[in-house]
């Protein structure tokens, strides 16, 4: 029993020793690998959770310009469910480097078993080039 105990009390002491000494608490940080889990900087379109990724899908987008330069966007998304559903869906409008020039608040969308909605997103000015809509499960 003496034996044992003299081995495992040093080799504890050396795991807390190389755990204390593991941490860094001060100075900068390089960023984490900022290319993974970046979909939103370049799809139009995108499920924010895993139910929704299940239970809608986007069948066709379509942008244009309106008369005063706004972006006008339509979104059809599609219920893939056989029970009703209630999904929540935002635009987020960007300037031609990907930057946020307006976010738009979430809105509560019913889509019937199987159903399509059409969406309508307008831009509050005339500098947005790029977007992405963005839908997750009601809260």
């Amino acid at each position: 029993m003496k034996r044992k105990l003299l081995i495992v009390v040093p080799l504890m002491a050396v795991l807390v020793l190389v755990e204390g000494c593991a941490t860094h608490d001060t100075g900068a940080y390089p960023p984490e690998n900022g290319s993974f889990n970046n979909l939103e900087d370049s799809a139009k379109f995108v499920l924010l959770d895993k139910p929704t990724q299940y239970s809608v899908t986007c069948g066709s987008l379509q942008e244009s310009r309106l008369s005063d330069g706004r972006l006008q966007v339509l979104a059809n998304v599609r219920n893939r469910e056989n029970r009703r559903i209630q999904v929540q869906v935002n635009c987020v409008f960007k300037d031609a480097q990907g930057f946020v020039l307006e976010d738009t608040p979430f809105q509560n969308i019913f889509l019937d078993e199987n159903a399509q909605e059409g969406l309508k997103f307008v831009s509050a000015s005339d500098k947005a080039l790029r977007y992405t809509i963005r839908v997750r499960q009601a809260r």
